[in-house]
């Protein structure tokens, strides 16, 4: 193939793997509108999981098939389903059928994710690869990245010409991938190399994957709403175990055959390579997955605006993959990878365990830089490793099998960071609360009625305050309303025993009748009681830190000072019992629900936003302990020497037809009815 060709035919694979790489965010920004619209927000989970599950199932399932009956069939397949899939989904009419169309559309990402690198390794010498394949992968982190910057684009919009704005999340999928189509039937030309013997296809294992992950990714991403120890998840758990002991069963019983064969693992640098991967896909979706909700709620920024903010994540990975891969292609070394890589990833997440709501923007950009560039080297030699390790006639299932363990990774990744986000949120909130100074402050602005009142702290207010300080007023005015009654008792009896005794003195002076003194007495001590009580009440408003309106104690929240006088008795009151866990915040049915946050007062989304800070450091903990077991494997990680010829360069020497690879590759273009022809001027033959 003519260098022309062969960039013509990595732009068509790259375009593929854009498209199914960009499908599993672009949709997480836009799932709230999409949801409001369809009347199925909580429907929502349904519509990534059936992607995510038909996405994963078949990648390892293409990469074999691809083995035996070559990839560009598959992978004209897979396109073609995934275009089909992205057209119907931009139709529907309900979270249900868009949950369907999605798993329809998941079949065909299967083959867009595991066979363009599986193709590079056909048409390319390692040393080469390793130079285009950066670009894949950078494409691969930049669509990861850029995702929810695109849904938040098309979410934002209420119609794009003329059609609602989030069904553009998938209908942008189809002239992008009827292009990448079009490429690949006329540039996309590989010689097969045909076995006399009726090829065996391992259905019963590729049935046995099914079994093994669809239970385990249902329980993966719903088991936080189900509950972990609920029936629903145990027997999800059971299905699954079952299905993986007879998935190693039957593959040990199809030997070669297998969708995943054994004998790979045998090799150490492809087991070692595998379980690094996992271990990288679980640190890597866990970053993707927290980091734009992190700026979205704790720094304030819009879904666009987040989008932008995560730049730095994507010129790290670009730099890194594409650095990494002209490295690998001048020196043909690429041990140092694995090792920089997690540790680079390793730094940035221990930058991020230092994160803290005051923490300034620029800081968490380095740390997503630190990842970025952490990224871009694992994923680059991970896969030249894979590759690298295996027989030229297994490249597919290879490559397949890095893309799907990596997968898996971040699925389990993204399912157990989930949990631990969303299960430690209402402990750290309540927690939040109990710093004295946050809450005297958070509370002072709640009562203040002016604040209280304004439309853009509604939300906070009904969610998080309002369930606090209702019955907090109730309270102080219930305590004032005794208050009030007491001082008024205390005056009227002070009044009645004043005038009672200034009369009978003058009954016994003989100046007032005996007959005519309790007349006397109920008179003056009826004309002496408003200003009484109003005194008395004055001296007790004064006590109270309150003030006196229509013959009544009340506190003016609108007063500096009085509102100061009720929040300092309260805040000590109010810790005692957070503290002895007497009183939970209101934040613990909020965190399925973040929009009241939006141009809320600060001083009254701070509990809120300190609380999921310390739930984001906890993931972030994670994510290091998780990325620092990867580095120390990494030290184990011994990688062989790079191949001098293309893997079909390879099985050509092995079968003795290197000199037909050109008649070959021009008779696949001649019966597809290409308009260019391959030429195979560039490719070297080495006779033994």
């Amino acid at each position: 193939m003519t260098q022309r060709q062969i960039m013509l035919v990595i732009y068509a694979l790259m375009a593929g793997m854009f498209l199914s790489s960009l499908d599993q965010t672009v949709v997480g920004t836009a799932i709230r509108t999409i949801g409001d619209d369809l009347h199925g927000l909580d429907e929502q989970a349904w519509v990534t999981t059936a992607y995510l599950i038909t996405s994963t199932i078949t990648t390892p399932i293409y990469g074999k098939l691809s083995d035996i009956f070559g990839r560009r069939p598959l992978y004209i397949f897979g396109l073609a389903v995934f275009i089909l899939g992205s057209f119907l989904s931009s139709f529907s009419t309900s979270m249900i059928m868009l949950a369907g169309f999605r798993a329809f559309q998941g079949i065909g990402a299967g083959a867009l994710m595991s066979l363009p690198l599986a193709i590079m390794g056909d048409i390319l010498a390692p040393r080469e690869r390793a130079k285009y394949q950066g670009f894949f992968l950078a494409v691969f982190g930049v669509s990861s990245v850029v995702g929810p910057l695109i849904g938040g684009v098309f979410a934002d919009a209420s119609q794009i010409m003329f059609i609602t704005g989030w069904r553009w999340v998938f209908l942008i999928n189809v002239p992008i991938g009827i292009l990448a189509l079009l490429m690949v039937l006329a540039f996309l030309h590989l010689p097969r190399f045909h076995k006399q013997t009726a090829p065996r296809i391992d259905w019963w294992g590729a049935t046995a994957v099914i079994v093994t992950l669809v239970p385990l990714l249902l329980v993966a991403e719903q088991g936080r709403q189900w509950g972990w120890d609920s029936a629903t998840s145990i027997t999800c758990f059971v299905i699954g175990g079952v299905g993986l002991v007879a998935f190693i069963l039957i593959e040990r019983a199809m030997g070669p055959n297998a969708i995943i064969p054994l004998r790979l693992f045998h090799s150490h640098t492809f087991s070692m390579a595998t379980v690094i991967g996992f271990f990288v896909g679980f640190a890597m979706f866990g970053a993707m997955l927290t980091l734009p909700l992190y700026l979205q709620l704790v720094t304030g920024l819009s879904p666009t605006e987040s989008g932008f903010a995560t730049l730095p994540m994507i010129g790290g990975l670009m730099v890194a993959s594409i650095a990494s891969g002209q490295i690998v292609s001048r020196t043909g070394k690429y041990r140092i990878f694995p090792v920089l890589g997690t540790l680079f990833m390793a730094v940035g997440y221990f930058v991020l365990t230092s994160m803290t709501v005051d923490r300034p923007l620029w800081f968490l950009m380095g740390a997503m830089f630190l990842l970025g560039l952490g990224l871009g080297q694992l994923m680059q030699s991970l896969v030249l490793a894979s590759q690298n390790s295996v027989e030229p006639k297994d490249m597919g299932v290879a490559t397949s099998s890095a893309t799907f363990f990596r997968q898996i990774g971040g699925t389990m990744g993204t399912a157990v960071l989930l949990s631990v986000l969303f299960s430690t949120m209402p402990t750290n909130i309540s927690t939040a609360m109990q710093n004295k100074d946050d809450l005297t402050t958070a509370l002072d602005a709640a009562l203040t009625p002016s604040i209280a009142s304004n439309p853009s702290n509604q939300g906070v207010m009904n969610q998080i305050w309002n369930p606090i300080v209702t019955p907090v007023k109730e309270q102080v005015q219930s305590g004032l309303d005794q208050g009030t009654a007491a001082a008024k008792q205390a005056a009227d009896q002070a009044v009645t025993q004043q005038v009672t005794a200034a009369v009978q003195k003058q009954v016994a002076a003989g100046a007032v009748p005996a007959s005519a003194a309790q007349g006397i007495i109920d008179a003056q001590v009826a004309a002496a009681k408003p200003a009484a009580e109003q005194t008395a009440l004055q001296t007790a408003a004064q006590k109270a830190g309150a003030g006196v309106v229509n013959g009544r104690l009340e506190v003016d929240y609108a007063d500096d000072a009085q509102r100061k006088a009720i929040v300092d008795k309260l805040v000590p009151t109010m810790l005692d019992k957070l503290k002895e866990g007497q009183a939970s915040s209101s934040g613990s049915s909020t965190t399925s629900d973040t929009s009241f946050l939006k141009g809320a007062d600060q001083r009254l989304s701070r509990p809120f936003l300190v609380g999921f800070n310390s739930s984001a450091v906890a993931i972030y903990w994670v994510g290091l302990g998780v990325t620092i077991l990867a580095f120390i494997l990494s030290w184990f990680f011994r990688v062989p020497p790079l191949r001098q010829r293309s893997a079909l360069q390879e099985q050509a020497d092995a079968q003795g037809t290197a000199d037909d690879l050109g008649s070959d590759a021009a008779l696949a273009a001649a019966e597809a009815g290409a308009m260019t022809g391959p030429d195979t001027g560039m490719i070297r033959v080495h006779r033994g």
